[in-house]
């Protein structure tokens, strides 16, 4: 397996890997293209057809960053990791800026093909995005765990997956905890 930052280069294997995952456990997410964090619309405008559009725009714009997993050239996974200030949805809906000179990369999402899961691909995005932002001038690594959530449906990764890592649980909500890797 391989992994390697999205580039406009990729961008016809993101779009192969979206066009066909498959969505067994939640079919609704189909429509995402990983576009939610970056989407500030209604749930209604929210099709299939905008967000593959939208996300054709954010590649060729590099506005959307992360990394797809490959196996023998074949697209298998994606993890969307990008500056915190680029998700506009997540800056809105979520309790973030304590202070907002830190630099901060957020971890939003872990889509891996329903044959490759549990095969530690989660774990190996983790390990590249902490070593290629270690030599960077970011503060910190961010995710998102879902309280309650196991498997697919925990798209933004299990919180042990974190913990395992030395990140460090930053704030409790309801819902969710925002977790830290410092990295300076």
């Amino acid at each position: 397996m391989e992994i390697k930052p999205l580039t406009k280069d990729l961008k016809d294997d993101y779009l192969y890997l979206f066009d066909n995952m498959v969505h067994k456990e939640n079919p609704e997410w189909s429509k995402c293209y990983c576009n939610d964090y970056h989407f500030l619309g209604d749930v209604e405008t929210c099709t299939l057809a905008t967000s593959r559009s939208l996300i054709i725009d954010r590649i060729d714009e590099h506005e959307l960053q992360g990394y797809l997993v490959f196996e023998n050239d074949k697209p298998i996974g994606w993890c969307n990791a990008n500056n915190r200030s680029n998700y506009q949805k997540l800056l809105r809906d979520y309790d973030l800026i304590d202070n907002p000179d830190d630099k901060v990369c957020s971890v939003v999402c872990f889509l891996v093909h329903p044959d490759y899961r549990r095969q530690g691909i989660s774990q190996k995005f983790l390990e590249k995005i902490i070593a290629d932002y270690s030599n960077t001038d970011y503060d910190y690594i961010e995710s998102y765990p879902i309280k309650g959530k196991a498997g697919a449906s925990n798209f933004k990764g299990a919180i042990e997956l974190y913990i395992r890592n030395d990140f460090k649980i930053y704030k409790e909500h309801n819902d969710y905890y925002v977790m830290r890797k410092k990295l300076k």
